[in-house]
């Protein structure tokens, strides 16, 4: 919860300032065209293109990244169910009494996976529910491997195994996409850009007597709610923007363990 609050005040914070800045280029605008009516607009349309031309391209930028690493967080989702329904069917090529104990620890394996992620934004909790998967994936491994050299068919160790090893890389590959994020910097300017924006945006804006209120307001909220969408979808367990519908993937791979 205090993540969402988190976003939200960072959106209100952007919306916020923008308005305070509109308002503020406005007035040293009109100051300007009241002192130096033609030196207050000389240049201004180049600078004020510059400005907005990359504050274009730094929210395309992030949201597109943003996107892109959401699409790859959710593909990942599916690709550890795939691995483990995998190894979990090839486990029938072991010696029937080795295979009941192993089932067991998949069982335990994958509701620890789940929890990991569903514990989220509690922390240590999906700490801890990690720790207990990677020991049962070592548990897992070296049963594995005793109950290869036992088993009835030659080809056991080299298609249980080799399940098992994409089936714990992955976890790796999915703990280290979670922290995939652009740089500080990267927010930083842009909610920069967005604020310097604004404030050239209200410097544009003094040569009308009166202000406009649909376009102040709906620049402001436009921005605001692109910054906010954007890191939504940065932290996609954290927010309203989510990846748990995926994770039913997993759900089914668990319900199919009997």
């Amino acid at each position: 919860m205090h993540h969402l609050v988190a976003y939200f005040g960072l959106a209100a914070g952007v919306f916020v300032g923008m308005l305070v800045l509109l308002d503020v280029g406005r007035r040293i605008g009109r100051r300007q065209r009241a002192r130096d009516p033609e030196g207050a607009v000389a240049g201004v349309g180049a600078v004020d293109g510059a400005v907005f031309a990359l504050l274009g391209l730094l929210v395309a930028f992030t949201f597109s990244g943003a996107a892109s690493r959401f699409d790859v967080r959710r593909q990942l989702i599916v690709e550890e169910a795939n691995a483990i329904g995998t190894a979990y069917l090839r486990l029938d090529l072991l010696a029937p009494d080795a295979q009941l104990p192993l089932r067991d620890k998949f069982r335990r394996y994958v509701d620890a996976r789940l929890e990991a992620y569903q514990k989220l934004p509690d922390v240590s909790a999906a700490y801890e529910a990690l720790a207990r998967a990677t020991q049962l994936q070592q548990e897992i491994w070296s049963e594995s491997v005793a109950a290869s050299r036992t088993a009835p068919s030659a080809a056991a160790a080299m298609l249980l195994l080799p399940a098992l090893n994409a089936m714990f890389d992955i976890t790796t590959t999915r703990t280290m996409a979670t922290r995939m994020h652009p740089p500080v910097i990267i927010f930083a300017m842009l909610v920069g850009l967005a604020l310097a924006s604004a404030l050239l945006a209200g410097y544009g804006m003094a040569a009308g007597r009166s202000r406009s209120w649909v376009h102040t307001i709906g620049f402001a909220a436009a921005m605001a709610v692109a910054v906010y969408v954007i890191v939504d979808i940065e932290f996609p367990r954290l927010g309203f923007i989510r990846v748990d519908a995926f994770d039913q993937v997993l759900d089914d791979v668990r319900a199919s363990m009997r």
